[in-house]
């Protein structure tokens, strides 16, 4: 079930691969993300001291929790295996690759983000893209009309 999706994402990079990460949420923080209550967009993906760090994540403070012991802006860490993280660290020095969260999802009961690797759109590939989107659109509904 996916519960929050970044579509803004597969615009502004060109995605390359895709993960799948355990994120690290407190108790309020699973809460409110299973309301729906958090911000995607602004996410992006950065490795401190051997560990995949979630950071511009921000999940609303849980109504019902205590005011003031909830951080809406904590550093979430991400669960990824050893192998995974070093081709990652590899990839991020070596290529200027940009890793963001592409959603946030459900599975087996577990919160997990899918992570995409890419590099980032200049202005004229993002038209390029919406032309081609365009075409494609009426293409279909030509062939529909047939």
């Amino acid at each position: 079930m996916i519960l929050m999706e970044n579509r803004k994402a597969r615009f502004n990079y060109e995605i390359v691969q895709n993960l799948e990460a355990g994120l690290v949420l407190e108790g309020w923080e699973v809460k409110s993300i299973r309301a729906k209550a958090a911000n995607l967009k602004p996410a992006y993906v950065t490795i401190h001291n051997g560990q995949a760090v979630l950071k511009n994540f921000r999940v609303s403070p849980w109504k019902f929790g205590q005011v003031g012991l909830q951080d809406p802006m904590r550093e979430k860490p991400l669960l990824l295996h050893k192998k995974e993280l070093l081709k990652l660290e590899a990839q991020m020095a070596e290529k200027k690759v940009a890793v963001v969260p592409l959603k946030i999802y459900l599975s087996k009961g577990k919160i997990k983000c899918e992570l995409g690797v890419g590099k980032g759109r200049q202005k004229h590939e993002k038209r390029q893209v919406l032309k081609e989107r365009t075409m494609k659109r009426e293409a279909q509904k030509a062939m529909k009309g047939l």
